[in-house]
C-alpha cells in the first residue's frame, strides 16, 4: 500500500510532463510568428511604411485565428471520439508542415503575389492545430492531474503556452547577437521556423508514448459495453444539450484572451513603435518579464485548489478592468527599461488570475464525452473573434492616431468577463471530472461485491 500512491503520482507528472513539452512545441511554433513578424514583414510585404508592414503580418496572424475554431471543433471532435493521445498527435503534425512552409517559402520579390499567399495558407495550418491542441491539452492536463491538484497540474498548460512565446523570444535574443539587423531582415527570421518544424516532429514520437486519461477510457468501455459507436461522442448535438456552459466559456475567455495578447504578444510592438525602446532591449524587457511568469502559473494555480478558482478570476477582473488604462497610459510614455518591465510584470501578474486556471475551469463545466468539444470549440470562438483581432485592432488604432482608444477596449472587454466571473459558480468543488471516477469507482466495487 505504501508505494501504490507514489507510483501514481510519478504516472501523473510524466504524463503532465509529455503533455506539457508537446504543448510548449506547438506554442513555440505559434508564437515564433509574432516574435519574427518585425523582421520578416517586409520580406512578405514590401511597402515603405513600418507600421502598415507590421499590420499586414498582424492580418495573416489574425487570419490564423480564424482557424482556430473549425480547429477546435474537429480536434476537439476527434479528441472525444478516438482519445487525447491520438488528438495531441495530430496537432503536432499539422503545426510542424505549418512552419516548414513559412520556413522555405520565397519572399514577395522572387515569387510575387505568392508569397503572402503562401504565407496565409501556412498560418491557416497552424491556426488549425492550436485551435485543437489548447482544447485537447486542457482537457487532457485536467484529466489526468491528481484530485486535490487540478489547478495546479493544468496550470502547466499556461506554462508551456508561456514557454514556447519564451523560447520564441530567446532564440530571438541568441540570433541578435550574432546576426546584424540586415541578416536578420533578409534570411536570420527563417531559423526559428526551421527550429519549430523539427521540434514538432520530435514531439511527434513523444506523444505516443502517453496514457490515455481514465475518464476517456471509462467511457470508451462504457459505450462499448452499451454498443455504442463513438459517433455518440463528441458530436455538436450532445454539445448543444449544455447551452449554458457555452456561453460561460465564452464569457470567461473575452477579457482573459483579449489581456493575455495585449501584454504579451502586442507589448512587444508597442513598446517599440510607442515607446520608442530599441528592439534588442524590448527583447529582453519581454523575455524577463514572461519568466517570472511562468513561475507564476503553477502558484497561482496550486492557490486555487486551496481557495478556489472563482476568487482569482475575480481578482484578474477587477484588476485588469482597473489598471489596463493607468498601466498602457503610463507605458506609452516610458522608455526606461526598468520602469518598462514593472509596468509590464504588474499586468502579468494581474493576467495570471486568468491564466493559470483558465483551462480547468473549463474543464470542469462538461463530463468526458464532450468535454474536448466543449471546451475547444466556443474558446476558439471567442478568441478567434476577440484575442485574434487585438493586435490588428490596437495598430489599426495607432495608425489612426487614437492609440489611446484600445486602452479603454481591453478594460471594457475585461469588465464583461467580470460580469461572468462574478456570478459563475464555484467550479472546483464539485467537478465533473472526479465525480465521474467516483462514479466509475463505485461502479467497479459493486461488480467486485457482486462476484
Amino acid at each position: 500500500m505504501t508505494t501504490t500512491k507514489p507510483t501514481s503520482e510519478r504516472r501523473v507528472i510524466a504524463n503532465v510532463l509529455r503533455g506539457s513539452i508537446g504543448n510548449l512545441i506547438e506554442w513555440y511554433d505559434w508564437y515564433v510568428y509574432a516574435a519574427f513578424s518585425v523582421y520578416f514583414a517586409n520580406t512578405f510585404f514590401p511597402q515603405d511604411d513600418a507600421t502598415a508592414q507590421l499590420l499586414s503580418t498582424a492580418a495573416v496572424f489574425a487570419v490564423g485565428f480564424l482557424m482556430r475554431p473549425i480547429g477546435g471543433w474537429a480536434l476537439g471532435r476527434y479528441a472525444d471520439k478516438f482519445g487525447r493521445r491520438s488528438a495531441l498527435t495530430l496537432s503536432v503534425t499539422v503545426m510542424a508542415a505549418g512552419s516548414l512552409l513559412i520556413a522555405v517559402t520565397p519572399g514577395f520579390q522572387t515569387i510575387g503575389i505568392a508569397a503572402p499567399v503562401i504565407l496565409l495558407l501556412a498560418r491557416l495550418l497552424q491556426g488549425l492545430s492550436v485551435g485543437g491542441e489548447y482544447a485537447t491539452s486542457a482537457t487532457y492536463l485536467s484529466e489526468v492531474a491528481s484530485p486535490g491538484k487540478r489547478g495546479f497540474y493544468s496550470s502547466f498548460q499556461y506554462v508551456t503556452l508561456v514557454a514556447g512565446q519564451l523560447v520564441a523570444l530567446g532564440v530571438q535574443i541568441v540570433l541578435q547577437q550574432f546576426l546584424d539587423n540586415d541578416q536578420m531582415n533578409n534570411w536570420g527570421w527563417r531559423i526559428p521556423f526551421v527550429i519549430g518544424a523539427v521540434g514538432a516532429l520530435g514531439v511527434m514520437w513523444l506523444r505516443r508514448g502517453m496514457d490515455e486519461s481514465e475518464q476517456f477510457r471509462a467511457v470508451e468501455g462504457k459505450a462499448k459495453q452499451a454498443g455504442e459507436q463513438e459517433k455518440s461522442r463528441g458530436s455538436l448535438r450532445i454539445l448543444l444539450q449544455y447551452p449554458r456552459e457555452c456561453l460561460l466559456v465564452a464569457g470567461l475567455t473575452l477579457g482573459g484572451t483579449v489581456a493575455f495578447y495585449t501584454y504579451t504578444t502586442y507589448m512587444q510592438k508597442f513598446m517599440i513603435n510607442t515607446s520608442g525602446i530599441p528592439k534588442s532591449t524590448v527583447a529582453w524587457i519581454n523575455f524577463i518579464a514572461l519568466l517570472v511568469f511562468v513561475i507564476l502559473q503553477p502558484l497561482v494555480g496550486a492557490l486555487s485548489d486551496k481557495v478556489g478558482r472563482r476568487k482569482l478570476l475575480i481578482f484578474f477582473g477587477v484588476g485588469g478592468t482597473v489598471l489596463t488604462v493607468p498601466i498602457m497610459t503610463v507605458l506609452a510614455h516610458t522608455s526606461n527599461p526598468v520602469g518598462a518591465w514593472a509596468l509590464m510584470m504588474l499586468a502579468l501578474v494581474v493576467v495570471s488570475g486568468y491564466t493559470s486556471i483558465n483551462s480547468i475551469v473549463k474543464a470542469e463545466l462538461f463530463p468526458t464525452a464532450i468535454r474536448a468539444l466543449g471546451v475547444g470549440l466556443p474558446y476558439a470562438l471567442t478568441v478567434a473573434i476577440f484575442g485574434g483581432t487585438a493586435e490588428t485592432i490596437a495598430l489599426a488604432l495607432k495608425k489612426a492616431g487614437h492609440e489611446s482608444v484600445y486602452f479603454w477596449y481591453v478594460a471594457v472587454c475585461v469588465a464583461i468577463s467580470l460580469v461572468t466571473y462574478y456570478f459563475m459558480r464555484e467550479t472546483s468543488h464539485r467537478s465533473p471530472i472526479d465525480d465521474e471516477l467516483s462514479d466509475e469507482s463505485a461502479a467497479r466495487g459493486d461488480t467486485a461485491a457482486a462476484r
